[in-house]
């Protein structure tokens, strides 16, 4: 490391744009990880040091009613902010892994809150002797630069699954919901609300189309922010919606809501549905799966099947849709709903598109003579699927092949990984 790279990564930000430009663009990334590290390790240390004091408060924490209210009165954090890193770090002590794990900076604040919660309210019928293994689970799901609050939530609903809850998931729950508006001094409106899953996503699904970038008529990119095409997006979905109040349709068709989920997990019988072998990883069980919100809990999956039009994609061994259909450039809706049920978004590692965002690639360019099938096509974002063709500026190439599972595998240019080892897409994951 550098001199002046250490200085970066160690000392104030006081000044610190002004000599930037000295460090190469590989010092700038590490600086970056760097930093994000030592974020990581700090709040660890605070999450620590606010549970010690918790036990052993003295007048001044008395006074201010709580430790959590006493350092957001002494930083410039929100008292809920306070109350979260107190409640953090008393719901570690009884989960010395989760808290290993989170004081070593490889696992974030958010997904050490999500395990501990887990932790302190596991399904009934979970076992007691069962609890080390789950946690072990949700670790390795939220490990690592590759883990995602996504990730962590399907273990909790698989395991939620196996175990037989019969209590409401809180990313189900209705009873929670909640939507507040209420009007400014200066005559505008302030709109907060707090949904279950289901409703998010059948929000999402109907402002997707409103909420997306526009280029201008000169053909310039939107400049509107994304906070700025949420809100035109829904003032347009209000303005429909009172135009067709009568009949409640929008150009013929209600928006809807796509849940994904295998037949053999959707089973009413139980002896019917998948069950956890024998070394098995809990990625061999499936539960439902929202394309804007995620995991959905076979129970709620099953009560939306009650009432619905059923799509069948056929798969394979791997859960690898199949494909019958070649010959034609474009892709078929069928094969896009097949596209979506692999990839569910933008396939490229780490990306969290969503699917009414992405477009169908062609692996093999068709102009190469690439087929429009399955095994030669994969969903990437618009900015993924620029950088697969040659993006301007950019050295080297990035590839992609379908492997033995029969879903993407990326290899990154030897820019980025010199022996160009494949990273599996992004909803590639097992335990």
């Amino acid at each position: 490391m550098s001199v002046l790279l250490s200085v970066v990564v160690s000392g104030s930000a006081v000044g610190l744009r002004g000599r930037l430009w000295q460090l190469t663009a590989a010092e700038l990334r590490a600086a970056a990880v760097e930093a994000s590290a030592e974020i990581l390790r700090l709040e660890a240390v605070r999450v620590a040091v606010v549970d010690e004091l918790s036990l052993r408060p003295d007048d001044q924490v008395i006074a201010s009613r709580g430790v959590g209210a006493w350092l957001a009165a002494n930083t410039m954090l929100q008292v809920r902010d306070g109350k979260k890193i107190a409640a953090l770090g008393a719901a570690l002590r009884p989960f010395p892994a989760v808290a290993a794990r989170f004081d070593c900076g490889d696992c974030s604040f958010e997904h050490a809150a999500l395990i501990v919660a887990f932790c302190e309210s596991p399904p009934k019928g979970m076992p007691e002797e069962a609890l080390p293994r789950c946690i072990d689970l949700l670790l390795a799901a939220a490990s690592g630069v590759e883990a995602t609050t996504t990730k962590v939530r399907y273990v909790i609903a698989t395991l939620e699954r196996i175990f037989e809850s019969d209590e409401i998931p809180p990313a189900e729950d209705i009873d929670r919901n909640e939507l507040r508006i209420a009007s400014t001094l200066n005559g505008r409106v302030v709109v907060r609300g707090d949904f279950d899953a289901l409703t998010g996503e059948m929000l999402l699904s109907a402002l997707s189309n409103l909420t997306m970038p526009t280029p201008a008529p000169d053909g310039t990119p939107d400049a509107r922010s994304a906070a700025k095409r949420t809100a035109d997006g829904f003032t347009e979905l209000i303005r429909r919606y009172l135009d067709c109040a009568k009949t409640g349709m929008d150009g013929g068709q209600r928006p809807h809501v796509n849940v994904h989920i295998n037949a053999r997990d959707l089973a009413e019988h139980r002896d019917c549905a998948a069950t956890p072998t024998d070394g098995g990883s809990v990625s061999d069980l499936d539960v439902g799966h929202m394309p804007w919100l995620g995991p959905l809990s076979v129970s709620q999956t099953g009560l939306l099947g009650c009432d619905c039009f059923l799509s069948t994609v056929l798969l394979d061994d791997h859960g690898a849709p199949l494909d019958a259909k070649p010959g034609k450039r474009l892709v078929t809706a069928e094969q896009r709903v097949a596209l979506i049920a692999r990839d569910k978004g933008c396939a490229f590692p780490g990306c969290t598109c969503v699917p009414a965002w992405t477009d169908a690639h062609h692996i093999r360019h068709w102009a190469n003579g690439g087929p429009t099938v399955m095994n030669n096509l994969v969903l990437l974002c618009r900015s993924h699927h620029r950088l697969m063709h040659r993006k301007s500026g950019f050295v080297g190439k990035w590839e992609i092949r379908i492997g033995v599972d029969n879903k993407p595998w990326f290899i990154p240019p030897p820019s980025i990984d010199p022996q160009r080892h494949p990273r599996p897409a992004n909803t590639t994951f097992t335990t």
